[in-house]
């Protein structure tokens, strides 16, 4: 908690150094941070690590039904993407990645670069290593990485109030302990199922088609009446009829 304080005390100490210096907007981001630092201002047209970074933060606003490729390519996605991130966040929405956004995505972010209301072992309670599932370790968290983002992004939506994860990544043993399908998303740790709690099943599944989700399922879908399952699988399959999906 004193760490995400930090983090939000730095953001604001930013935000108004931007505010007040006008020189600092265009001189690209001078802030530390312990997860990543961009070193420059992104705009349409950059490649590279950094928008690749950027792109990971910002895939939980690519628009109803879209996903965000994560391609380390500024192009016309990303800039509609960052504009979407900047609007939430009562940021200038100009699709531009500079010192005030980058500091919003600073003060959201965790020294292990999750987003400040959602960790690994949120996403795991399968095992410690991430191994066992359908891709490699590494890629199982990285998938998980990514979902956490678009997970922020649907909170925000819904108002900045919890959401409640009920299973992430699964290894082989460990979905065929919960009765999981043995092509189950969870295996490649991009599925993440979602129960009730601040708000009904269907609230979260609706909100869920504008932030980047492939797999939308929930009530109406066999054995998804008490949760709803997001998934970033490479096919677009949404089924929650008792929701209107």
């Amino acid at each position: 908690m004193l760490r995400r304080t930090a983090h939000l005390l730095l953001g604001f100490v930013m935000t108004m150094a931007f505010a007040v210096g006008g020189a600092l907007v265009t001189a690209g981001s001078a802030q530390a941070d312990g997860c990543y630092t961009w070193t420059r201002t992104l705009s349409p047209g950059a490649t590279g690590n950094d928008v690749t970074q950027l792109q990971i933060r910002v895939a939980g606003y690519p628009g109803y039904n879209s996903v965000l490729a994560i391609d380390g390519s500024y192009g016309p996605a990303t800039t509609a993407a960052v504009k979407r991130f900047q609007s939430a966040y009562g940021l200038a929405a100009d699709g531009i990645a500079g010192p005030a956004t980058q500091s919003k995505l600073y003060a959201l972010q965790d020294d292990d670069c999750t987003p400040i209301h959602f960790t690994y072992p949120e996403l795991n309670t399968c095992n410690s290593t991430w191994a066992g599932g359908a891709v490699a370790a590494g890629t199982a968290k990285a998938n998980a990485l990514s979902s956490m983002w678009k997970l922020e992004a649907l909170r925000h939506a819904l108002g900045d109030q919890p959401l409640r994860v009920t299973s992430g990544f699964r290894s082989t043993s460990c979905n065929a302990a919960v009765g999981g399908a043995t092509n189950s998303r969870h295996l490649y740790g991009d599925a993440v199922d979602l129960g009730a709690g601040a708000h009904s099943l269907c609230t979260i599944a609706l909100q869920a088609r504008y932030h980047g989700f492939n797999g939308i399922l929930g009530p109406g879908y066999p054995g998804h009446g008490d949760h709803i399952h997001v998934n970033q699988g490479p096919s677009h399959f949404w089924s929650a009829s008792s929701c209107g999906i």
